[in-house]
């Protein structure tokens, strides 16, 4: 019988725990050993008044701009649980950056007016500043300590951008300790899929008192930005994905692994 490809490779999966599925089954499915250490959880937004007014005043907009499926979700739950409608006005417009948050959003029950073909904020904005958005009111929801590369940008164009938080993540008690065994048993790469699993990854390394990048491990980033992130503390990634997915993420895992 023909071993799979990454047969005995341990990966590290930072992911949420609600999200971590897609990647570890993918990993696994070519012979890897996910090693699950999740570092974000996602908990509400301090300020729930102004995202509860935004959703209120959701008719009042032309664009909505949704940034993940962590927003998606963490919009539906809330309107449900105040009671709201999110649901697509006649002339609102929504962008979603990738395919995983626009088909969030249409299970949601949302219409889908634009999805950037690279997944990553600058795509989007090009996308937008070639849509005549001057005087147009754009809603962005994201997610707490978010860049601000989108609504400077769409401001510049001449659009008036309300930004609101969705939901905010923290690093889950458990991540240093798991961390810290997780690294004990060996690991040969590390899959990072935000610029904020990198910073709370570093933040439970310092915590479990470990050197961080780790040394011997290579890092693959999901895209760009989060291969900026990782460049800023110090962990030269060593792949990076394309397209800026999950699937790309697990076959830049697939090339690199394969390599040796």
């Amino acid at each position: 019988m023909t071993a799979l490809p990454l047969t005995g490779r341990r990966v590290l999966v930072t992911r949420a725990t609600h999200q971590a599925g897609k990647l570890s089954e993918g990993l696994r499915a070519l012979g890897a050993d996910p090693v699950e250490v999740p570092v974000l959880e996602i908990r509400p937004p301090e300020d729930l008044q102004t995202l509860d007014r935004a959703l209120a005043a959701l008719d009042g907009y032309d664009w909505l701009i949704l940034t993940s499926a962590n927003t998606v979700r963490a919009l539906a739950e809330h309107a449900s649980a105040q009671g709201l409608q999110l649901k697509t006005a006649t002339h609102l417009k929504i962008a979603a950056i990738g395919e995983a948050t626009a088909a969030a959003a249409r299970k949601a029950g949302l219409t889908i007016a634009l999805v950037p073909e690279d997944y990553v904020a600058e795509a989007l904005i090009t996308c937008l500043s070639s849509s005549q958005i001057a005087g147009q009111k754009i809603l962005l929801a994201r997610a707490e300590v978010a860049r601000d590369v989108i609504p400077d940008a769409l401001r510049a164009a001449g659009a008036a951008v309300n930004v609101v938080d969705a939901y905010r993540n923290v690093l889950p008690e458990a991540a240093p300790e798991q961390l810290r065994a997780a690294l004990a048993a060996g690991l040969d790469v590390a899959a990072f899929t935000s610029s904020s699993s990198v910073t709370h990854l570093a933040e439970a390394a310092r915590q479990a008192g470990l050197e961080f990048p780790f040394a011997g491990v290579a890092a693959i980033s999901i895209g760009p930005i989060t291969s900026q992130t990782l460049r800023e503390r110090g962990w030269e990634p060593a792949a990076e994905a394309s397209p800026s997915d999950i699937p790309g993420l697990i076959a830049a895992a697939e090339q690199l692994l394969k390599r040796g």
